[in-house]
């Protein structure tokens, strides 16, 4: 893991990224990003005048800025790539930069404004400037406003993700009184180049000696850590450390698991630098009433109602394989003490999406078995095994590693790594406003790479899931599809039930 951070003689720190930190910055190219998206749809009606302006946005963001580290971050390589890079406090920081204002033209519909995010998480971050973007969008239909924020996931996870807009969003109009700066205002030196040339010279010895302790670990769970799952010969290695496991006694408990292998399909290959972007709503009550009529949990059925969805999109393509595709749902091993510490503490989930089964209740069903199956084979694995997994590989090498990686899970040649990435992530059930500003709906955007062209993240947000579906442009035209055949798989469930 990381260090911590080192003092630089005025009370500020400098912090070294992780390995899985490092991840999400080496498979960046002039086509993969790696940053988070947010779409916040507000209702200015009960802020000051009844309009939300850039500067309310800005100087909220200045005033909550001593809350927000990763806001004053900027990335320090290491020289000669001897070590994973540092965050350190950028000198030059400026909120004009960070925070900029765009409208819509009329009548500012639900397209045009996907239009405007699919413009904006198309381009990657600056990396010479802390590695995050929010844009007030006005115009939007029905006299409203939108906050796009783009932040790496080099930064932060979904844990840490929704701790930011914590800090951004208030539960009252009026605001709160804020916690006062644990450090004061100025500029901190930092090590310099050669500083960190030689404390990541100083960092080997003790790398190696992680790195051959986490062996075991990643060896036993090699065919579940997400990034090299599908290079042949790595499920046979999983399948005899399976049985290596139960022997010894460390799987006790475990059941055992067909190999999940995830079939090809257009949503598997190389992508482009062009995201689409679609946003939805469902009904959580409805969604709670389909799960109590059948004896699920609410995440079995945004896994069922994906699969429905995904089964109708890939029979529009012609191109609907045989066997069920594989989701990667990301898991967050954050605990109590590392709150707040941001940066990335997340595992991985592997799970069949039953696609393969036509019938929508048979469909949920087949997901409540296999979600309880999956839940089951992940708790036999050590918590951070993916975060050891990114740390065996030398920091010099990692860019070079983690883009093979990914080439070999668009190849035709090899099966990818997964087909399709599915987040749930529970929001708050109480109003927010963003100064004054009531938010009505906060629709995600995440990461699609090589090989997985398909994000769908849900969030809660009071009596609603919120979608939000990014894909790559160049790979489907009608991505759109997936959030009305999610709504009338809704439906379908609910007449049954």
């Amino acid at each position: 893991m990381a260090d911590e951070g080192v003092e630089t003689g005025s009370g500020r720190v400098v912090r070294q990224l992780s390995g899985l930190d490092s991840e999400f910055l080496a498979i960046e190219d002039d086509r993969n990003f790696a940053h988070v998206s947010g779409l916040a749809v507000l209702n200015p009606a009960d802020a000051p005048g009844g309009v939300l302006t850039l500067a309310d946005v800005r100087e909220l963001v200045l005033e909550r800025i001593h809350l927000l580290p990763p806001f004053r971050w900027r990335l320090e390589e290491v020289p000669f790539g001897l070590d994973h890079p540092w965050w350190i406090e950028d000198p030059d920081f400026d909120i004009s930069y960070h925070v900029r204002e765009l409208a819509l033209p009329a009548p500012g519909s639900d397209r045009q404004l996907a239009a405007q995010v699919e413009r904006i998480i198309s381009r990657p971050l600056d990396r010479a400037r802390p590695l995050w973007e929010l844009y007030l969008i006005q115009g939007v239909h029905g006299d409203r406003a939108a906050v796009l924020t783009k932040i790496h996931h080099a930064v932060v996870d979904g844990v840490s993700g929704a701790e930011i807009l914590s800090v951004l969003f208030d539960l009252e109009p009026g605001g709160r009184v804020l916690p006062e700066d644990p450090f004061p205002i100025e500029t901190s030196p930092h090590p310099g180049s050669l500083g960190l040339l030689a404390r990541g010279a100083v960092s080997l010895p003790g790398r190696a000696i992680r790195t051959a302790k986490n062996v075991p670990s990643t060896v036993m769970n090699v065919a579940d850590v997400p990034p090299i799952r599908g290079i042949p010969g790595v499920h046979a290695m999983g399948e005899a450390t399976g049985r290596l496991k139960r022997l010894l006694g460390r799987g006790d408990g475990e059941p055992e698991r067909p190999g999940l292998t995830a079939p090809r399909t257009l949503l598997n290959d190389r992508i482009s630098a062009h995201r689409h972007f679609s946003f939805g709503t469902l009904s959580l009550p409805e969604v709670k009433a389909v799960k109590d009529a059948y004896g699920v949990k609410v995440n079995d059925v945004v896994m069922s109602l994906s699969a429905g969805a995904l089964r109708s999109f890939l029979l529009a393509n012609d191109e609907m394989p045989d066997e069920p595709l594989i989701a990667m749902v990301p898991i967050s091993v954050r605990d109590e003490d590392s709150i707040g510490t941001f940066g990335n503490q997340v595992s991985a989930m592997m799970a069949a999406l039953p696609t393969d089964v036509p019938d929508p209740v048979e469909r949920l069903n087949c997901v409540h078995a296999e979600m309880a199956v999956a839940k089951l084979h992940h708790a036999t694995q050590p918590p951070h095994f993916i975060a050891d997994a990114t740390e065996m590989v030398p920091p010099v090498l990692f860019s070079r590693a983690a883009r093979m990686v990914a080439e070999l899970g668009a190849s035709s040649h090899f099966s990818p790594h997964f087909n399709v990435i599915v987040s749930n992530v529970p929001g708050p059930p109480v109003p927010l406003y963003l100064a004054g500003a009531q938010l009505e709906s906060h629709y995600p955007a995440s990461v699609i790479m090589d090989g997985v062209g398909l994000n769908i993240t849900v969030l809660s947000y009071l009596d609603r899931l919120d979608i939000g579906v990014v894909g790559d442009r160049e790979l489907a035209p009608n991505f759109d599809l997936l959030i009305e055949a999610m709504r009338d798989e809704l439906k379908e469930l609910l007449r049954r039930a």
